[in-house]
């Protein structure tokens, strides 16, 4: 695991030993462990970590900080070479499957000088070329410099677990692990992404394609890579390598689904154990963490070491720390547990505002950050979590939604009405929860906005200023369409791509990589992904309303009965409106600020009597609350702009150095 970061410029001055320094000073967090870099000049090149021996005139200068996982020797320190001197390359992730390919590349007559997944990705990528991303079993961001052919790849993993920012311009490009470091270290426009602020806005969703908040930076989309040529810096269009069969129904028995998904994920979580430290296990209580601590000790064996941590709740109601407590005993674990306040949300708010980048959804964030920061404080320096699989499995409840509608548009009325009592027994739900989640999958897009607004869901809430979005001809999404025939599976993979799984990735690799540990997520492979996608909707979402009907039963005799059985799902929720309102002091303050004035994608009267309406108990609390905090906040600390007056066009690394 480690940040990587990457700059090419055409123009003569080159790139500024400056930049290269601000860039491994911004990422030390991700890799404490090493530092490194390689710069190319059109008369020589540099490998080391010798500063002072950039080359003043580099036209390319490729950075690395590494987190030693696999093969701690400097063998595997970045950039690597091939041997010829032709491929160099910097890596973020972590390839679980090295091992199995290492083999396959020495039958073929690769030679390797380390035991690193680095040196066997390098070779896999030599020997077939982007091919090989399919045959990789992991998680990864990387940039691949052919020095002979002067192209630059870069490629990123199936799901987004790891992240990777670009910018250009007609001179210049550059990359980076993370988009504080484009920012300092390019001259990059602050302008807010307008669009993907109304996303946020109003569903708190962000992360998904190939825009960020800010409307000069992109990152590479998930299972894509793309190819930049260097003598033109010519960006080719990115291609998509890798995504899940959703239109094909395998024609299996629920027992033998049972079998094979026992077996894949345990096959997964074997090879997520792969280290050469010391591995930690997130545990929420729920089913996922659950089955990831219980198939660990299983696999590892009653004698191994296995240290649980656990963000605790401080409202009974939002507490899971007696699910917890049954896995910690059923597993024999070394436990760790961690809570959060109001007080600590409001004293650390710009520092982990900084960690994440870009705003978050909720102050869920904000308790999984202190989770990782005690990972550390154990010396932990990987973690298994069990992030994903309520996108792959139905467990959200809108997922439930998504099944009983599938149903009604198929005509399968006795079906859908059996469905729909389960559903209603369903912690959350209800009978008409149960009818709201459904109508979101099918009422038309014309009667959207006004039917909303008789529940009191209005697509574009007060608070946000309409005008200020309608000037850039941004509206609000729809966010549960799709174009799938099954309504079903397309909800899913709207999950998966779009709605949820991009946005919780980020949270945990920016809250992991703070605190220089490496999260690891066994449910998110390509080989499993596909599987789920290729099952029966009802192995899902059982005919009684059971949601991850043939994981749970997959589990049996490996992840004690009582939380199998559990019908609940809090999600790993705070109590944040007892926390802002514990912190109405803070919360007026923000509002009333000069930095939520520069905000003018919100309407802030409106936003303020919304909150007051809250704070006195006269309307129910809304988690928009959050997001105008937040965005504030970040946009305050990040200098966004929000006036379309300012100039959008980037200025170049050139710039910088100048400057410097």
């Amino acid at each position: 695991m480690c940040g990587i970061a990457g700059f090419v410029t055409r123009r003569k001055r080159g790139i500024s030993r400056t930049q290269v320094a601000q860039a491994i000073d911004l990422l030390e967090h991700r890799g404490p462990d090493d530092a490194g870099f390689l710069c190319v000049s059109r008369q020589a090149e540099y490998a080391g970590r010798d500063l002072s021996r950039h080359l003043d005139e580099s036209w390319l200068t490729l950075v690395h900080r590494r987190l030693s996982i696999l093969d701690l020797s400097e063998a595997g320190w970045q950039p690597m070479s091939s041997a010829d001197g032709r491929w160099h390359i910097v890596y973020n992730g972590e390839v679980y499957n090295h091992v199995e390919l290492r083999n396959e590349l020495e039958s073929l007559g690769y030679q390797f000088r380390s035991h690193s997944d680095t040196e066997v990705l390098l070779n896999a990528l030599i020997a077939w070329g982007t091919d090989a991303l399919r045959r990789l079993t992991g998680m990864f961001a990387f940039a691949l410099f052919d020095q002979r052919d002067n192209r630059l790849l870069l490629a990123r993993d199936c799901f987004g677990i790891k992240p990777l920012f670009y910018t250009s311009t007609d001179d210049d490009f550059n990359f980076a692990s993370e988009i504080k470091v484009l920012l300092k270290t390019t001259a990059v426009s602050r302008q807010v992404q307008a669009d993907r602020l109304m996303w946020y806005l109003r569903y708190g969703i962000t992360d998904h394609g190939d825009r960020t908040m800010f409307e000069h930076i992109r990152q590479l989309p998930p299972a894509h890579y793309l190819s930049v040529d260097l003598k033109t810096l010519r960006i080719e269009e990115p291609v998509r390598y890798w995504k899940p069969e959703t239109t094909e129904t395998l024609d299996v028995s629920f027992d033998e689904a049972v079998g094979t998904v026992r077996d894949m994920f345990l096959n997964n979580i074997e090879l997520h154990l792969r280290s050469d430290v010391q591995v930690g296990m997130a545990l929420s209580g729920g089913i996922d963490s659950s089955a990831v601590v219980m198939s660990a000790r299983k696999i590892l064996g009653r004698e191994a070491e296995l240290h649980t941590f656990s963000y605790i709740a401080s409202d009974a109601r939002l507490s899971e720390e007696r699910w917890v407590d049954v896995v910690n005993e059923a597993s024999a674990a070394t436990v760790h547990k961690v809570s959060a306040g109001p007080r600590q949300l409001v004293s650390e708010m710009d520092s982990f505002v900084s960690i994440q980048d870009e705003p978050v959804g909720s102050t869920s964030v904000f308790a999984q950050d202190h989770v990782f920061r005690l990972a550390q404080e154990s010396g932990i320096k990987v973690m298994l979590d069990g992030q994903g699989a309520d996108e792959l499995l139905g467990g959200y409840l809108p997922s439930v939604g998504a099944r009983l509608a599938g149903l009604l548009r198929r005509g399968s009325l006795v079906e859908a009405l059996r469905l729909w009592v389960g559903c209603s027994r369903l912690p959350g739900l209800g009978w008409m929860g149960s009818v709201l989640r459904t109508a979101d999958f099918l009422v038309p897009d014309r009667l959207q906005d006004p039917l909303r607004r008789l529940v009191g869901r209005e697509m574009v809430p007060q608070s946000i200023n309409k005008e200020w979005f309608q000037s850039r001809d941004v509206a609000a999404p729809l966010v549960h369409r799709s174009s799938h025939e099954d309504v079903f599976r397309g909800h899913l993979l709207n999950l998966m791509e779009t709605i949820i799984l991009p946005k919780l990735l980020r949270y945990e690799d920016r809250n992991s990589m703070a605190f220089s540990v490496e999260s690891r997520v066994p449910f998110l492979t390509p080989q499993f992904a596909s599987y789920m996608f290729s099952l029966p909707n009802e192995f899902l979402i059982g005919k009684d309303g059971t949601t991850k009907s043939v994981f749970r039963a997959a589990m049996r005799g490996i992840v004690p009965d009582a939380i199998l059985d559990r019908r609940d799902k809090i999600g790993f929720e705070t109590p944040e409106r007892s926390w802002l309102i514990a912190s109405r002091d803070w919360v007026d303050d923000m509002l009333s600020s000069d930095a939520a004035v520069n905000v003018q994608a919100l309407n802030l009267p409106a936003a303020r009597q919304e909150w007051d309406r809250i704070a006195s108990g006269k309307q129910r609390f809304d988690f928009r609350v959050w997001r105008w905090l937040n965005l504030i906040a970040w946009s305050q600390q990040y200098e966004v702009q929000f006036s379309s007056d300012v100039a959008a066009a980037p200025v170049s690394t050139a710039d910088i150095a100048r400057a410097a």
